[in-house]
């Protein structure tokens, strides 16, 4: 009897409880509000809408400023890059891992970090004119961001001009339909990195057609050899691949590569 009455005290205090919330509750929603409710008022639009990106006295504004100064710092390292050796180093590095038929190895990063760290050694004349000529009075104060941004342009356009082709910059100033310049100082600059660049990509391909040649007759012998045998049905790449990679570690290919990239900047 004790436990039955503990149960139904409890079933009549829930009971209560539910009773006392549900009486709260209607109580509260039968009360007048303090303030009457009012009609919804309809907004009026013109049809236009205005995005104004200037300041108060007419200048941009400073978040338009930082967006664009976000934009240009981040093409900024790949437009520095198109101006360097970098194109170059790193098309033949790539051509040389596919020409001894190691598709992954060394890895891309590991290739793209190697063609950085050759570029700054190429190029460590030149950053060291533009620290001297740009970077260094603009930090003292000597000189604005503009007179700054065409003091570094002079080395790199030196650089630019003596590893372009004529060819590839009468292409681009023809395409630009520009006269030809008269002297190295009149090249204008949007002209001259395309042609740069075009010719860094024909240097970078003719290093790997070199590099090419000697390991096609490893695959040539191989191939030939495995007629001879009767052996058409196995891969000739899968015999060949440690003959061309003991080839390239006897004749140090690493170091020949290395040297002849730096060799044609003339640097070393």
């Amino acid at each position: 009897m004790t436990r039955r009455s503990k149960i139904v005290g409890r079933v009549s205090a829930v009971v209560f409880a539910s009773i006392a919330a549900v009486t709260v509750l209607t109580a509260g929603a039968a009360l007048p509000a303090d303030d009457p409710p009012v009609d919804p008022i309809t907004p009026v639009v013109d049809g236009i809408v205005n995005v104004g990106i200037n300041g108060p006295d007419g200048s941009p504004a400073s978040s338009v400023l930082v967006l664009l100064g976000i934009t240009v710092l981040s093409v900024a390292p790949a437009v520095l890059l198109m101006m360097t050796s970098f194109t170059k180093i790193f098309i033949v590095l790539a051509m040389t891992r596919n020409a001894i038929g190691l598709t992954t190895i060394p890895p891309t990063q590991v290739l793209a970090g190697l063609a950085l760290f050759l570029s700054i050694f190429i190029m460590w004349p030149v950053i060291t004119d533009v620290n001297t000529l740009a970077v260094q009075p603009y930090l003292a104060g000597d000189i604005d961001f503009t007179a700054a941004m065409h003091a570094a342009l002079g080395p790199l356009r030196e650089f630019m001009l003596a590893h372009t082709r004529e060819e590839d910059l009468g292409l681009m100033t023809r395409a630009a339909n520009l006269p030809n310049p008269a002297s190295p100082s009149d090249v204008q600059i949007q002209t001259l990195i395309p042609a740069f660049m075009i010719s860094e990509l024909r240097a970078g391909f003719i290093i790997g057609f070199v590099i090419f040649v000697p390991v096609l007759v490893i695959d040539l012998v191989v191939s030939a050899g495995l007629m001879a045998l009767g052996m058409m049905m196995l891969p000739p790449v899968m015999i060949s691949l440690p003959f061309k990679i003991l080839l390239f570690i006897l004749v140090d290919g690493w170091g020949l590569i290395i040297t002849a990239l730096v060799g044609s900047y003339g640097s070393g």
